[in-house]
Order: C-alpha cells, then structure tokens, then sequence
C-alpha cells in the first residue's frame, strides 16, 4: 500500500500534468522509479521539450523538500513545478510555482537534524516570484 506522502507526490505529478495539458502543451508522466523527470514535456510541433520535476506539500507550505539532486540537475530545459495542495472550508486551492533548475540549484538550502541527517529544502520565498509562470514552456 501506498503511503499518505506517495500519494500526494502523485497526485501533484498528474495535477500538473493536466495543468501542461490546459496550456496545450503534451505531457506524458514518467515511472514513480524515474529519476530526475517526473514529467517529459513537449509542444505540440515536438520542437521544444522539457523534463519536469514536481515536488508537493499538502501540510506544509512554506518550503518544498527537494532532494541533494537539486544542486545537480541544471539545464535549462530542467524544470521544477512546487504544488501546494490547501484544504479549505469549501473544498481546495492548489498553488503552482514553475521554477527553473538554475534557480532552484542556487537556492536550495541543506538543513541539518541533530541526529545528523540532512534535507535539501527550497523556500516559499524563493518560489514567489515563479507563481504559474507556465510561460517557461513556451
């Protein structure tokens, strides 16, 4: 069985699959295995392509947890779509934050627990400016 957080990653992957679709652009998810790409992404002459990464809250929303890798994985036709999933009295609002790999690489920020583990985590602050800034993918 899946866990509570295995479901809201793929939740987050088809949402924003669906919001690539709303923008005309065809977007076929990836294997939960896939490392990296979430989401292989192209426009629809097949002229420009993307990968995607999606990475989703739906408790916490200040900040994204977003793997070592992200320090790594620069291109620029590597991009990051954060999603936060809020409950609300009348249902939900889900938030979108299209950030280049160049961004997220300079600003992820590594934490550190006192048992010693890490995390590499990307800040609400640092996504403000990319809330749906779908035209990366134009």
């Amino acid at each position: 069985m899946a866990s509570k957080g295995q479901m809201t990653g793929m939740r987050g992957v088809y949402l924003v699959a669906a919001e690539l679709t709303r923008h005309e652009l065809i977007a076929s998810p990836t294997s939960r295995s896939a490392v990296g790409a979430d989401i292989l992404v192209t426009d629809q002459e097949c002229k420009n392509t993307y990968s995607v990464q999606v990475k989703t809250n739906a408790k916490t929303f200040n900040f994204w947890i977003v793997g070592k890798k992200a320090s790594e994985y620069v291109s620029d036709t590597h991009i990051y779509v954060l999603v936060n999933i809020r409950a609300k009295k009348n249902g939900e609002s889900i938030e979108y934050f299209v950030v280049p790999s160049k961004v997220i690489s300079k600003k992820v920020k590594c934490e550190k627990a006192t048992t010693g583990s890490e995390w590499y985590s990307f800040y609400l602050k640092d996504a403000e400016n990319y809330r749906n800034r779908w035209d990366f993918f134009k």
